[in-house]
């Protein structure tokens, strides 16, 4: 049985945005790790309403702590974490205490689906003779990225309602905290001061708290199960209108039945990323920090939808994206707040046309195909997205003379690899970059199935692409020709960006001999076990190593580290080159989709992360709840790698 420590990470979403999360000892060490975080804009809008808790079972042995807490000055308190037997993520996150004198409890914590709630559990599994429990909530009241401290402002008034309720309201501009309870609350307002986020002063940024505590809940566990159920105001009715104990069933029975019903375990972690925008939906790039990004969202899409038979999410996300297209563009990102979209992507929208070609792919093929207002909304977005792209648009984005597509101005960043500190574009990659050249000519490629409009650019770019990109010297494709619209220059930096034109998308632009010499150099020098290397340890600018402060990290973000969402491209592409057949299937499942599978057991528990170190081990690091990570597993999963 695997022993799960303080990095594993534990993840329950809400399908709106908010989410509950934390570490398997239960010692949060991240400003991001909540019982209650609720998006008040669906799926931005995100503030932090119940940050956690303090929990103590008395028996006639004694009274014993089962949580701890880090504090400032190295100080763990109380020793919770020292009692757990064991701990499972399925169906969700789940605890068993063992007290000194043998008594076991188990503690549950789960999140419904389209519900800003969550319900905690506590259950004696052995021992006899009397037995309670009583719980500390930590409230706060701020925005998730922010930390809180102590103020004479904070209210700690709980009102209690009618139907049962306890209320509380800890800031007026915020939206109340509503529990459901079958034990006894009791008013004892404190501060709790100075907590401590490990995680935060790794990353460089501030990591001390101060959190509220209202009062205390108590229980008698001798005569049943405690249930303390929790929600964001609006979203009471996930409490019941009565009794704490069948509501916290009826949610366990829907949420056991819906989880059931997922094909694996990767497919149920898969949807929750899948989330609410306005009437229809969108992905969530990444827990705990990312919002959903247009780049991520198209990418996911195809894993996390197409791959797994959701066509009907698939669709209303293209379709709820499609009324976003400005000048030929989609947006990169829709900040949290009331903040206008951002635009700084040359690649988002065209990825944006590979998923809605694949989705229409896939429609066929399920015998529905895409019609009436839902084809006319998809198929105008694509003809504005390409014919915006063809003509020019924003950061000089514009299709070239030779055909191909050019873009990037002065310190903005348009491709992924975003990495910005301050006014410093860590990698701008202004000129030609070559996946962006993949995308283009793919996008032109499909374009040309059902109009000519496209077809002289089309032979242009296919004309070029190979004679301005092949570097014979190194064997591999140039990063970027023309960088910073030099004519006739190119940067030789080996980077994993060229694995696109052979795989990864549904037209590879280089076969036979020079695709599979470029396959070889790739595996040679940046592929490692949970992504590849976004530079090659030979390059004098080589990071191997995501830590530090911010401007480090970002240093390294694509200089280095290694990202597994690339995985899906690579593989495509080792398969490919080598003829594919069961036989080759095989032995790429073997090699690279089975140290993905070992990952779902370390950092974000059944998930995948965002990035790791270039260097050996390999040590996860980023969003440990990656969208586009999840999605190009499951695609290597289902279609890549399928072997019936």
């Amino acid at each position: 049985m695997r022993t799960y420590g303080q990095r594993d990470e534990w993840l329950e979403a809400d399908g709106l945005g908010g989410f509950a999360s934390g570490t398997a000892t239960g010692v949060r060490t991240r400003r991001y790790h909540a019982l209650l975080l609720t998006a008040t804009t669906p799926p931005t809008g995100r503030v932090v309403l119940v940050n956690g808790f303090d929990a103590w079972i008395t028996t006639s042995a004694g009274r014993f702590a089962i949580s701890s807490q880090a504090y400032g000055g190295d100080v763990t308190y109380p020793d919770g974490a020292s009692r757990i037997a064991d701990f499972a993520i399925d169906p969700w996150p789940r605890w068993i205490y063992e007290l000194p004198d043998g008594t076991r409890v188990a503690q549950e914590i789960l999140v419904p689906k389209d519900a800003s709630a969550v319900a905690m559990s506590w259950k004696r599994l052995s021992g006899s003779g009397p037995i309670s429990l009583e719980v500390r909530p930590f409230v706060s009241g701020r925005d998730y990225h922010s930390l809180h401290h102590e103020n004479p402002a904070f209210r700690f008034d709980a009102e209690s309602t009618p139907d049962g309720l306890i209320r509380l309201r800890p800031y007026p501009d915020l939206p109340s905290i509503a529990m459901r309870t079958n034990g006894s609350y009791t008013h004892e307002p404190d501060w709790y001061r100075n907590f401590f986020y490990a995680d935060e002063r790794a990353r460089g940024l501030d990591f001390a708290e101060d959190l509220a505590s209202p009062g205390t809940l108590r229980f008698d566990l001798s005569r049943g199960e405690a249930a303390w159920l929790l929600a964001a105001e609006g979203h009471e009715s996930a409490l019941g209108g009565g009794r704490a104990e069948p509501a916290l069933e009826t949610l366990r029975t829907a949420e056991r039945t819906r989880r059931a019903a997922f094909g694996s375990r990767l497919e149920r972690s898969a949807d929750s990323y899948l989330v609410r925008r306005g009437s229809g939906q969108t992905v969530v790039a990444g827990y705990p920090w990312f919002t959903d990004w247009g780049r991520d969202t198209f990418i996911a899409l195809r894993g996390l939808c197409l791959a797994t038979g959701r066509l009907d999410e698939a669709g209303q996300i293209l379709v709820e994206w499609a009324s976003a297209v400005s000048e030929g563009m989609l947006p990169n990102l829709f900040p949290d707040g009331k903040v206008q979209p951002e635009f700084n992507s040359v690649d988002a929208s065209l990825w944006y046309l590979i998923a809605v070609s694949e989705y229409f792919a896939a429609r066929a093929a399920s015998g529905r195909r895409v019609a009436g207002a839902e084809r006319k909304t998809l198929q105008d977005a694509f003809g504005e997205i390409l014919t915006g792209y063809a003509r020019g648009t924003r950061f000089g984005i514009r299709a070239d003379e030779d055909g191909l597509l050019s873009a990037g101005v002065p310190g903005v960043q348009l491709t992924w690899m975003d990495a910005k500190v301050g006014d410093w574009v860590v990698t701008p990659r202004i000129g030609k970059p070559v996946e962006i050249q993949a995308l283009w000519i793919n996008a032109l490629k499909i374009a040309d199935t059902f109009t000519d409009q496209f077809r002289d650019l089309l032979a242009k770019a296919v004309g070029s692409f190979e004679r301005r990109f092949w570097n014979e010297g190194g064997g591999f494709l140039y990063d970027v020709v023309d960088p910073d619209h030099r004519p006739g220059t190119a940067d030789v930096a080996l980077r994993p960006n060229q694995i696109f034109a052979v795989g990864g998308l549904p037209f590879p632009l280089l076969t036979g001999e020079r695709a599979r010499r470029i396959v070889d150099v790739v595996e040679e020098k940046l592929w490692t076990r949970l992504g590849l290397r976004t530079l090659s340890p030979d390059s004098s600018g080589y990071r191997g190593r995501y830590e530090g402060g911010p401007l480090q990290r970002d240093g390294a973000y694509h200089q280095g580290t290694a990202w597994p969402w690339l995985l899906g491209a690579f593989v495509d592409a080792w398969v490919r080159v080598r003829g594919g057949g069961a036989e080759i299937v095989l032995q790429a499942r073997k090699r690279f989709l089975e140290p993905l599978e070992a990952h779902l057991d370390e950092a974000g528990l059944g998930h995948v992360s965002e990035i790791a170190d270039g260097d050996a081990p390999h040590t996860p690091r980023g969003c440990p709840f990656q969208a586009w990570s999840v999605g190009e597993m499951l695609r290597l999963d289902r279609r890549v790698l399928a072997t019936a």
